[in-house]
């Protein structure tokens, strides 16, 4: 049977991730220690969205609950800290995520500073709100209703640890070095899957919870950024190239599944869980 070896949040999109023993399942993904997946985002004054694809440093961020706060931290600069307890009365401001205008929460000043000076850049930190809700796309849903955060479009990203082996021995088989999991930044790692076998995946599930990967997720250059040091070294795209190029994507290189949760949200999931595997066909 598969098990969840790893459950990772990203409170900031594009931060570092948080792993974390046990989180709460929600329709718009994990929830732990009173924080959320992507609930924090940087935006542009504009309010188009930042990542690390444009500032590969944002992989230093690191956000952490601890009491009733979120503390972050980043190389040379104070630590910074964030009220966890929801504010309605923060000002609103419209961001950009890809096609969709959100109406977020903005986090003020002094957190707008902090973050510009981390980034070298002006930029913003807005929350995602309370009171709104983001629908995923039903195109590779079948129909199954969904919703979101700051995530890129689905509310969970699932990878096989089998997966990154086989990425991994090809690496080496070029001369290169390996990659740690967290390159390629996924909710769920699971372990005794077939590599690639969430592919074809109809459900991870039990009595409790059914997870579905519904979208192949396309890989940008993020993968090629150490997340310990924020620095771009060779990028793995050229050798997933050969192999994981998806057609149903349009010939995009894929690693990994988005995900919806079709039955369970608000129960929790643990590292070590078993879940059965269900194919699609």
């Amino acid at each position: 049977m598969p098990t969840l070896t790893q459950l990772i949040l990203y409170p900031i999109k594009s931060g570092a991730g948080m792993s974390v023993p046990a989180a709460t399942l929600l329709e718009s993904g994990l929830s732990a220690q009173g924080v959320h997946d992507r609930e924090w985002m940087l935006v542009t004054e504009e309010g188009q969205f930042l990542t690390q694809r444009e500032h590969p440093r944002m992989a230093l961020i690191q956000p952490r609950p601890e009491g009733d706060h979120l503390c972050v931290s980043m190389p040379g600069q104070p630590d910074l800290s964030l009220p966890l307890a929801w504010n309605a009365t923060e000002a609103p401001r419209q961001v950009r995520i890809w096609d969709d205008q959100v109406d977020a929460a903005d986090c003020g000043d002094a957190a707008a500073r902090w973050f510009s000076e981390a980034l070298g850049t002006p930029c913003r930190l807005v929350r995602f709100r309370h009171d709104v809700v983001r629908p995923t796309s039903v195109k590779w849903t079948g129909g199954v209703p969904s919703q979101t955060r700051f995530a890129d479009g689905y509310p969970l990203l699932l990878i096989g640890a089998a997966s990154l082996d086989d990425l991994n021995l090809r690496l080496r088989a070029a001369g290169r070095a390996p990659l740690a999991m967290d390159r390629f930044r996924p909710n769920l790692v699971v372990d005794g899957l077939e590599a690639f076998e969430e592919d074809y995946l109809e459900a991870l599930h039990d009595d409790a919870v059914a997870i579905r990967p519904v979208k192949p997720c396309a890989r940008c250059p993020i993968p090629s950024i150490d997340q310990a040091t924020g620095i771009a070294g060779p990028d793995p795209l050229d050798i997933l190239q050969t192999y994981r190029a998806n057609a149903r994507m349009e010939g995009a290189v894929c690693m990994g599944m988005n995900c919806v949760v079709v039955r369970g949200a608000g129960t929790e999931l643990r590292a070590g869980q078993g879940l059965a595997a269900e194919l699609a066909f």
